[in-house]
């Protein structure tokens, strides 16, 4: 398929930025956040976790105007803390959903950029692999 330009990149996440989705703080949270841009504004709208991402995105009035989406790959940073500075392009990732790992909201997706590391985070957490495209609603 062919791949639009990306055009913005991954931002930081300062300290009391709310979610777009749930208004808490985002940084309080332990697991990988998200970041998607949409292509009608050029404003950059922020996750507490993954799980509110694609919970934003998926919905039918976002789907069509999402440009960019970001996530944490958890293959390079900590799940604790994880640094803005190991964001990924969430289309290429691999997602781990119903880990016992908790994220801002409880449940959440690991994300990453290798599928080995993904499969590790199984074998020590629980859950099932995903690709972008995979991930529904419904499954959330």
């Amino acid at each position: 398929s062919d791949k639009e330009a990306m055009v913005h990149r991954a931002v930081a996440i300062e300290h009391g930025e709310e979610c777009h989705l749930c208004g808490m703080i985002i940084t309080n949270f332990p697991g990988p956040k998200g970041e998607a841009y949409s292509s009608t504004t050029d404003n950059v709208e922020k996750f507490c976790s993954t799980r509110d991402l694609f919970s934003f995105i998926l919905q039918l009035e976002n789907k069509r105007q999402i440009r960019e989406v970001y996530v944490h790959d958890m293959s390079k940073t900590d799940w604790d803390k994880p640094s803005d500075e190991k964001f990924i392009d969430a289309r290429e990732a691999w997602f781990v959903l119903d880990s016992s790992k908790k994220g801002a909201m409880g449940k959440t997706l690991g994300s990453f950029s290798v599928k080995a590391d993904a499969e590790v985070f199984i074998q020590e957490f629980g859950g099932k692999l995903y690709r972008f495209d995979e991930i529904t609603i419904d499954i959330l």
